[in-house]
């Protein structure tokens, strides 16, 4: 799994397009399409899915449920996708991230119930992925 995460507007889309040389078509779900949050990818019959806006299922995840049930949720969504994604030789997941959590902590209390979940999903996510990397300005910078 690889995990791309950077500021908006930053590049991430065009990064992972010119990295992975693929288009957004087959096998690439945005959360920025209304595209519901897959829990299954067998779904998909292709080696590579992109999941972009991660942030965005996130929102609806908190809308709906708790924030340790939403956190529970996207673990449980990761490890099947990472299930996936070890079953077959030449499977790759792709996850996009928005990071917001830079800047001032927001008033409103479901904002702030967002960014804190963003935050300790996106450390899952970076603990149990092959790569990450940081997409500011179009650059990007390996972490891990």
């Amino acid at each position: 799994m690889h995990f791309i995460t950077g500021g908006a507007f930053n590049g991430k889309r065009a990064w992972v397009k010119k990295t992975y040389q693929v288009d957004q078509h087959d096998g690439w779900l945005s959360a920025y399409e209304s595209q519901k949050l897959p829990h299954n990818l067998a779904d998909f019959n292709q080696n590579l899915v992109i999941l972009e806006g991660i942030e965005t299922w996130l929102r609806i995840l908190t809308e709906e449920y708790d924030i340790d049930h939403s956190r529970i949720i996207w673990n449980s969504c990761l490890n099947d996708w990472l299930s996936w994604e070890k079953n077959a030789n030449g499977r790759n997941l792709v996850l996009i991230g928005t990071d917001i959590s830079k800047g001032i902590v927001p008033l409103e209390k479901e904002n702030r119930i967002w960014r804190d979940l963003a935050g300790w999903v996106y450390q899952d996510t970076a603990v149990k992925a092959e790569k990450v990397d940081v997409i500011w300005y179009g650059l990007n910078q390996t972490i891990k």
